[in-house]
């Protein structure tokens, strides 16, 4: 095979990938329900309507982010639902080319053309990655928005913003101000925490009524996201949840959630360096937060870069696959039917905690750990390079 014949393979395989879906969506009809409560609830800052009074698509979803989301996704309120999708659709999908993109300088790998096609036409196929694109959700944006942040260069300018940013659009990467904390940046933690006020604040300022609705009474309405025990939550509150056949599991699934935060925080603070630190601090947030949809853990993408960075190809190929059967969705799941699997089907039902809580155990062994301690080794030999290296050579890799 000729070398121009060997670098068009992967562009091939994107072009058929992303083919491959399109026709799927177009068979499904992409309801991209999501995508349309963001246009309501714009449509609702603009009109002046009560922000989180209203119920949309045939599933009756209500608006579930701080306001200053909304704010937001006003400009999708002057689409029409055809423009809407294809935006979503288009946007979503350079956005998955853009979080292999930040995975791979996440995890130190090199990041040629070919290899992203390559990487960008397989990762469309994730399950989580799949649902975003199909329900026109944001969890794309947010990943890149805190993986751009985190991986750019120490002491660059606003470092932490993007992060408290992202906070403020969708609560759960708050963790991340967490990790910055614990870590030892403070700077970062602080400049991450004013840019979080500040959406708090713009909200408050532009919609008192609805900021004041959300943070007093919305925000503890965990019911109101969605039933916490069908197959589509893929935190510990839902896998633990099925498996007692209880709705309200109360103490059984907030103790372990405590000591899963406490833990996996810990252990992403003492990992290595941002290259396992990020994936276990998104891991631990993923498998705390009372609803974690199944499309929530597209950071299954950084960490499957990292197991590739590590010298870990089987283990990278076994998350791919975990993420890619959607056993989940093999199980019965029509009303109740969730709360009564038997014990072979709850492995299928709860796919992401499991791992994620396999990759909690497995970054506390002492294996693990000395591989860690390998890579901030070559981390900060990296750092030390840059440092000594000519201004214009920095100037060039920064490119």
């Amino acid at each position: 095979m000729t070398r121009r014949a060997h670098s068009a393979t992967p562009l091939l395989l994107l072009a058929v990938s992303l083919t491959a879906f399109a026709v799927l969506c177009v068979a499904q009809r992409a309801p991209m329900a999501d995508a349309l409560v963001y246009q309501a609830e714009g449509e609702a800052v603009l009109d002046g309507r009560d922000l989180y009074g209203f119920t949309v698509t045939e599933w009756h979803l209500p608006a579930t982010y701080p306001p200053f989301a909304a704010l937001l996704f006003t400009p999708a309120a002057w689409l029409s639902t055809t423009a809407l999708k294809a935006a979503f659709l288009t946007g979503n999908t350079l956005l998955v080319a853009c979080l292999v993109r930040l995975s791979a300088r996440l995890a130190g790998l090199r990041a040629t053309a070919p290899a992203l096609c390559a990487a960008t036409a397989l990762a469309l196929w994730l399950e989580p990655v799949f649902q975003t694109l199909l329900f026109g959700q944001i969890n794309l944006a947010l990943a890149c928005l805190v993986l751009w942040d985190l991986t750019r260069p120490a002491g660059a300018r606003a470092r932490g913003v993007a992060v408290g940013v992202a906070a403020g659009i969708k609560l759960t990467p708050a963790v991340f101000i967490a990790y910055l904390l614990l870590t030892g940046r403070r700077r970062e933690a602080a400049t991450a925490t004013a840019a979080f006020t500040g959406t708090v604040l713009a909200g408050a300022l532009l919609l008192p009524a609805a900021s004041a609705d959300f943070w007093l009474r919305r925000l503890w309405e965990t019911g109101r996201v969605g039933k916490p025990w069908i197959v589509d939550n893929q935190s510990l509150q839902g896998m633990i949840a099925r498996a007692l056949g209880d709705p309200a599991p109360g103490p059984a699934w907030w103790l372990p959630a405590l000591l899963a935060a406490a833990g996996g925080l810990w252990l992403a603070a003492r990992a290595a360096g941002d290259r396992h630190g990020i994936p276990l601090a998104a891991t631990t947030a993923l498998l705390v937060s009372p609803v974690s949809w199944s499309h929530h853990w597209v950071w299954c993408v950084p960490l499957i870069a990292v197991l590739l960075a590590d010298g870990r190809p089987r283990l990278a190929a076994l998350t791919a696959a975990v993420f890619t059967a959607r056993t989940l969705w093999l199980v019965p799941h029509e009303g109740p039917r969730d709360l009564h699997l038997p014990w072979w089907q709850q492995l299928l039902a709860s796919p992401y905690p499991l791992l994620g809580l396999a990759v909690l155990v497995g970054s506390a062994v002492p294996g693990a750990v000395h591989g860690q301690q390998d890579v901030r080794v070559v981390e900060d030999a990296q750092h030390h390079r840059h440092q000594a290296a000519p201004r214009d050579h920095v100037l060039r890799d920064d490119v």
